[in-house]
């Protein structure tokens, strides 16, 4: 009888297991040129295309804001709405290497400092037309794939993960 209750518990705690994973591709079941439709079944409602609506998904009680434009596939789909930016500021998504909210520049360094290509900005003002303080970005880009997975640090600490298309590939 207690084998079966702890099988039935395990099978039961496995189905249940969220998706927090955090890549150059994905914000937990969310991916970068998943079809506008399935990215509507996983979210469960309606989502909106090239608009200035953002669409904030919640996904387990957690916020992704999921922007949805027109891509080409190929010559037969040339215009797919697609996801092609996600950003969070949840702390429950985290890399494979454990970084997510509340890490650090020196974790973010520690992390990726062998990954092939990554680059640290200062976060700029358009208006004063100067760096802002203490405010910037630690992005990796994932060529193959063409986006970027970026990390917006304020005093080094990262408050906000966006993963996105990278306009020059």
């Amino acid at each position: 009888m207690i084998s079966l209750f702890i099988f039935v518990w395990t099978f039961g705690m496995m189905s249940a297991q969220e998706n927090f994973e955090l890549s150059t591709l994905r914000i937990g079941p969310f991916k970068i040129f998943m079809s506008k439709t399935e990215a509507e079944k996983i979210a469960g409602t309606k989502l909106y295309a090239e608009g200035d609506k953002k669409n904030n998904v919640k996904y387990n009680g957690e916020t992704i804001q999921i922007d949805i434009f027109d891509q080409y596939v190929n010559e037969a789909n040339p215009s797919v709405p697609s996801v092609s930016y996600m950003t969070t500021t949840s702390k429950k998504f985290k890399t494979k290497s454990g970084i997510g909210i509340g890490s650090t520049r020196d974790d973010l360094i520690n992390a990726y400092r062998n990954y092939s290509s990554f680059s640290v900005r200062p976060e700029w003002d358009d208006t004063m037309q100067k760096p802002v303080k203490d405010a910037g970005y630690f992005t990796l880009e994932d060529s193959q794939a063409g986006t970027q997975l970026t990390f917006k640090l304020v005093n080094n600490t990262v408050v906000e993960i966006s993963v996105y298309l990278n306009e020059g590939c």
